[in-house]
């Protein structure tokens, strides 16, 4: 059995398609379908339901996939801890963060690249919370950046980094905006800009709705964050952001944040990890990186924005 192999495999589960699997794997399609055809015969089991085209995995293809996952991640593992115990971490570490964190993943990032010089990053954003466990827990990313205001399924480690508070972003000529702060009900009766419903900020902002007894109804629905500025700043709408957004796109010109309240509640967002040993090199380091970074801190003091205690 190659790692070769191995790899043709899981391409071919995450893809869906020969060609597709082929093309991202740098092989002929011939060439890669040989390779599995050649692995089912030394494990003596059918992998893939073959037809006129592919019609997935066989069942024990599909748990022969979760070993080669395993045994791939673990041959990197073991690559970047030589590498790091020879010449310093190197490599690249791969992160997956929720839409509504994504300005906050530069205080960790930046000191990450400070302590690993050779290493680079790679930042995959705009994803649902199921969707950053299912690529961690497949050893497609180190590490995920999201919601940890549920249980984790077994399996994973979380250390909590900061809670998402929201603040409501208005007009500054609009009467909500010079107020010290507004609450969920004044806030539900604005003409709104939100995030579309199938995200998982969109509906943790349902759920602080809800709890203070009202139901916003958007008129405008988007999973861009720029166009949820770009509306605000027309003077016609408001929207509800986290102020970890702030951090990055400061307060614009013409526009205010006021501190939501009734309830004033805030979301814990923190860093999730698979729960394994010895594990991934890249997820011990950026976890080292994250207990010694205060992001509350950080993001208060970059965002210019009121400061509680969590």
């Amino acid at each position: 059995m190659l790692f070769r192999q191995l790899e043709y495999l899981v391409a071919l589960s995450r893809e869906r398609h020969f060609a597709r699997a082929a093309q991202a794997c740098y092989v002929s399609q011939p060439a890669l379908s040989e390779a599995i055809r050649k692995l089912e015969e030394e494990l003596d089991v059918p992998l893939v339901r073959r037809g006129r085209k592919y019609e997935g995995l066989t069942p024990e293809g599909e748990r022969i996939v979760v070993w080669a996952q395993r045994i791939l991640a673990d041959r990197d593992a073991l690559k970047d801890e030589v590498s790091a115990l020879r010449t310093g971490l190197s490599g690249t570490l791969r992160v997956g963060v929720i839409p509504t964190a994504t300005g906050a993943v530069s205080l960790l990032t930046s000191p990450f690249c400070t302590a690993h010089p050779l290493v680079g990053v790679e930042v995959r954003a705009d994803l649902q919370h199921e969707d950053i466990l299912r690529q961690v827990q497949n050893f497609e990313f180190d590490a995920g950046i999201t919601y940890l205001h549920k249980d984790l399924p077994e399996g994973f480690r979380a250390l909590p980094l900061y809670h998402e508070r929201y603040v409501l972003l208005t007009g500054a000529t609009d009467g909500v905006g010079h107020r010290a702060t507004a609450t969920w009900s004044q806030a539900s009766r604005l003409p709104l800009c939100l995030l579309t419903g199938n995200m998982q900020g969109r509906r943790v902002l349902d759920e602080l709705f809800a709890e203070a007894g009202v139901r916003p109804s958007p008129r405008v629905e988007t999973d861009s964050v720029a166009t949820l500025f770009a509306h605000v700043r027309t003077g016609q709408w408001a929207t509800v952001v986290p102020q970890a957004w702030l951090h990055v796109f400061g307060i614009p010109h013409g526009m205010r944040a006021v501190p939501l309240v009734e309830p004033a509640r805030a979301v814990r967002v923190g860093l999730v990890t698979a729960a394994r040993e010895p594990g991934s090199v890249m997820a011990r380091a950026l976890t080292d990186i994250a207990r010694r970074t205060d992001l509350t801190a950080g993001l208060e003091r970059l965002s210019g924005t009121w400061a509680s205690d969590v």
